[in-house]
């Protein structure tokens, strides 16, 4: 149904995503600097990562379809990143506890030389959490690798999130619902 798929993407969420979608994949990696304009809005910072990542196969890439994604977590107009130590994760998830925040997801298609950038925003509601579930779950997970210090999937989601509200796989890393449509339109309109 689609052309051969590369994710550029070392996250196991994203490809476990992609494979419970039944698409044919490949992961290739390439190194990409991810900073960005400060000036730029959440939703513009996630849409302009993803297009970055997406531009480091311009040349590499011929009749394949490149997926490029960046997730990050906003709360208050602050643009909350993978921590970078327990404490810094500690300092996120108590900054999020018994708050709304946002996850935007940027997406990029590369296919035949075009470049089909969209996000996705949800909203996620946290309970409040104590400081020892909150220790708790930065020992035993080490969430270190996501953006907000947390995944949805595991022990912190099923206890500590009250509701959503949006997609729930862009909270994970991938607005799939969103992406499947788009590579559906896409391949149609070539």
């Amino acid at each position: 149904m689609f052309p051969p798929i590369i994710l550029a993407s070392k996250s196991p969420r994203r490809q476990e995503l992609l494979k419970l979608m039944n698409l044919d994949f490949r992961v290739v990696l390439k190194d990409v600097d991810e900073s960005y304009p400060e000036h730029l809005q959440p939703e513009e910072i996630a849409r302009y990562i993803a297009e970055k990542k997406a531009h480091a196969f311009d040349e590499s890439v011929t009749n394949e379809l490149v997926i490029t994604a960046d997730t990050i977590v906003c709360i208050d107009g602050q643009i909350l990143g993978k921590p970078s130590s327990e404490e810094h994760a500690v300092t996120m998830l108590s900054l999020l506890s018994g708050k709304k925040h946002q996850v935007i997801t940027g997406v990029c298609i590369l296919y035949k030389q075009r470049y089909h950038t969209f996000t996705d925003i949800s909203d996620v509601y946290f309970r409040k959490l104590t400081e020892e579930q909150i220790q708790y779950y930065v020992k035993k997970y080490q969430p270190l690798d996501k953006a907000g210090a947390y995944g949805i999937q595991e022990w912190i989601g099923l206890v500590g999130i009250e509701k959503i509200n949006g997609s729930y796989t862009n909270i994970v890393g991938l607005p799939t619902e969103k992406l499947y449509r788009e590579l559906s339109v896409l391949v149609v309109s070539e």
